[in-house]
């Protein structure tokens, strides 16, 4: 994923349509599965609010703050890109988007809408700031994520990833068959695990295997797997590691894992090493600071 590509190709058509809305109707109806008392409170009188940004990041997530007010019948005026990075002017906040609607139905999709903003721009400033530092080292593999997202939030989080520029990694346990090492330790072996993930994902599978040493990189390599994890290595043991499985499976994909964080991120970039996962991005990220206030002259 380069950032080239995030600047000017629209990631919005890649989420299917319902399960857009089958998202935001889960979302709206954790927050008001009962009565919306404050919508009472303000009513049907047509409003104008402002989203601003009150943090530098990545504006990230706007189809899903704009099929949340989809669905509540209100738009949507966006003054600022997806994938733009934005940030306060001399302290003042900036305005990213303008929602017309009845103002019962701004409030009941406000913070909704805020928090898959907030944390979808959270993730992909995390990101960008990763692709940077591998760019700026020229190093030339994919930066990843993980599986490790929130429950029932993992489309946003997969999706900040793409808008950050980097890679999604699988989606899920049906996108690639991986194998850890609870699977080696009840199958027996890595040999036996690859064989028997072969015999069910066929050619439209990739298997990646799970290794801590060079002799189980060797044997998942010479058993068949696309993708070779090396995972906790330390960047030492890593790079030599790495050097000796491409020279004897140069089409092997390599991928470090394990103890990366941006800090330390450089001291993995190899040559050898095609992929770097961080559980990190999609694990205690920090967010963008966005708020919505209805304007107190509204049309």
């Amino acid at each position: 994923v380069s950032l080239a590509l995030m600047a000017s190709t629209s990631l919005a058509p890649i989420l299917p349509p319902h399960s857009l809305k089958a998202l935001v109707h889960q979302w709206l109806t954790e927050d008001s599965p009962s009565f919306d008392y404050g919508g009472l409170v303000v009513g049907d009188k047509r409003e104008e609010a402002w989203l601003l940004c009150k943090s530098r990041g990545v504006l990230s997530g706007c189809p899903f703050f704009q099929a949340v007010f989809d669905e509540l019948d209100c738009s949507v005026e966006w003054l600022r890109k997806e994938g733009e990075t934005i940030e306060p002017s001399q302290g003042s906040p900036c305005c990213a988007a303008k929602i017309k609607g009845r103002a019962r139905s701004l409030l009941l999709g406000e913070r909704v809408a805020l928090n898959t903003l907030c944390r979808s721009s959270g993730i992909s400033s995390a990101a960008r700031k990763l692709r940077e530092i591998a760019d700026q080292a020229g190093w030339k593999g994919e930066i990843a994520g993980t599986r490790k997202t929130t429950p029932g939030f993992r489309l946003v989080e997969k999706y900040a990833l793409l808008v950050g520029g980097v890679s999604t990694h699988r989606y899920d346990l049906s996108s690639m068959i991986m194998l850890k090492d609870n699977h080696i330790w009840s199958v027996g072996s890595i040999k036996g695990a690859v064989e028997q993930a072969r015999q069910v994902g066929g050619f439209a599978l990739k298997i990646e295997v799970e290794c801590r040493s060079l002799g189980e990189a060797i044997e998942a390599a010479s058993a068949g797997a696309e993708v070779v994890m090396l995972d906790n290595f330390k960047p030492h043991d890593l790079h030599k590691t790495a050097a000796e499985v491409k020279q004897r499976f140069p089409h092997v994909i390599l991928e470090a894992s394990g103890g990366i964080v941006e800090s330390n991120i450089q001291d993995y970039f190899s040559s050898n090493v095609d992929v770097i996962s961080l559980g990190s991005l999609t694990q205690g990220y920090p967010v963008v600071d966005f708020s919505m206030k209805i304007r107190k002259h509204s049309v």
